[in-house]
C-alpha cells in the first residue's frame, strides 16, 4: 500500500492506495503519527485508491479514532465506494465515523 499525506489549512488527508491490511500497519501508523502532530483539526482518510481492507485495517481505524479524540481531532473516511463501503457498513463504522 502507498500512503501519501496532504495538508491544508484545516485538514490533513491520508491518501491510501492498494491493499489496506496488516502488512501495511507500520506505514499507516507513521502517517497517523504525522497527522496527529499537525495543527489541523480534521484528519481525512481517503479510500479512493483502496481495493481491499481486512479486519486489522478496521482495528487501525479504531486506533486512529481513539488517538485523534485524545488530541481533540476529528476523523472522516472519504471516497469510500464499492467493497470498501460495504465492509465499513457491515462493521457499523457509520456510527463511529463520518463516511462519504
Amino acid at each position: 500500500m502507498q500512503v501519501n499525506i496532504v495538508n491544508t489549512d484545516n485538514s490533513t488527508t491520508i491518501r491510501l492506495q492498494g491493499r489496506f491490511d496488516f502488512n501495511t500497519h507500520r506505514d499507516f501508523r507513521a502517517a497517523v503519527d504525522t497527522a496527529l502532530k499537525g495543527l489541523q483539526s480534521l484528519i481525512s482518510i481517503d479510500f479512493g485508491g483502496v481495493d481491499y481492507l481486512d479486519s486489522s485495517a478496521l482495528g487501525m481505524l479504531l486506533m486512529l479514532r481513539d488517538k485523534a479524540g485524545a488530541a481533540s481531532k476529528t476523523v472522516s473516511l472519504i471516497n469510500c465506494g464499492g467493497g470498501v463501503r460495504q465492509i465499513l457498513d457491515i462493521a457499523n463504522f457509520s456510527k463511529l465515523f463520518s463516511i462519504s
